[in-house]
């Protein structure tokens, strides 16, 4: 199931041991090689006054009253897990990251994701198109085997001519329908 990442933006994560909500998640930690998120940053815990983690792996499951875990030690400090350390030095944050064609040409700016629950990864790009493409079609959404490159400043995608089915004029020359039109006379 995919769901856009802006919707698990605060959402609660609640404790199956004490049944109470434990904290909010945060900013998603995301590994730019794969687009994999590892942990969610914790917002508004009760239980330490340094910034906490939520891992992945470390949930349970995502129901509509938030993420289930089984308790606070759950939690961890950005330096518990070497991966994730190593991530966030990076300060990667796909949000407001720019979006080109192989070609340079500017596609437009990331404001969302959508990610596939079943693995945590980023599945689409949701982008917000410059001024002038936007008057068409406002924000465009692109798939991640589109991707081609990304950075510290830009997100590179295929340009559309390499996406887009390419017609051939064989194929329409001998076309032939494997129907019979039964209004035609």
């Amino acid at each position: 199931m995919l769901i856009l990442a802006s919707k698990l933006l605060n959402t609660p994560i609640m404790g199956l041991q004490t049944g109470s909500q434990l904290a909010l998640t945060g900013d998603a930690i995301i590994n730019p090689a794969n687009l994999q998120i590892l942990a969610y940053k914790l917002k508004a815990s009760s239980f330490s006054d340094e910034e906490m983690l939520i891992r992945i792996a470390d949930i349970r499951e995502l129901s509509r009253i938030g993420f289930i875990v089984d308790s606070a030690e759950d939690f961890i400090l950005p330096t518990d897990v070497i991966k994730i350390k190593e991530i966030l030095e990076l300060n990667f944050n796909i949000l407001n990251l720019k979006v080109e064609d192989k070609k340079g040409s500017k596609v437009g700016k990331i404001i969302d994701y959508t990610l596939s629950l079943a693995d945590f990864s980023v599945q689409q790009l949701i982008v917000k198109r410059p001024i002038l493409k936007s008057l068409n079609d406002p924000t465009l959404t692109i798939h991640r085997s589109q991707i081609v490159e990304i950075d510290d400043n830009k997100i590179v995608i295929k340009s559309e001519e390499e996406f887009l089915p390419q017609k051939s004029a064989e194929k329409t020359e001998n076309f032939v329908p494997n129907y019979v039109n039964p209004f035609r006379d």
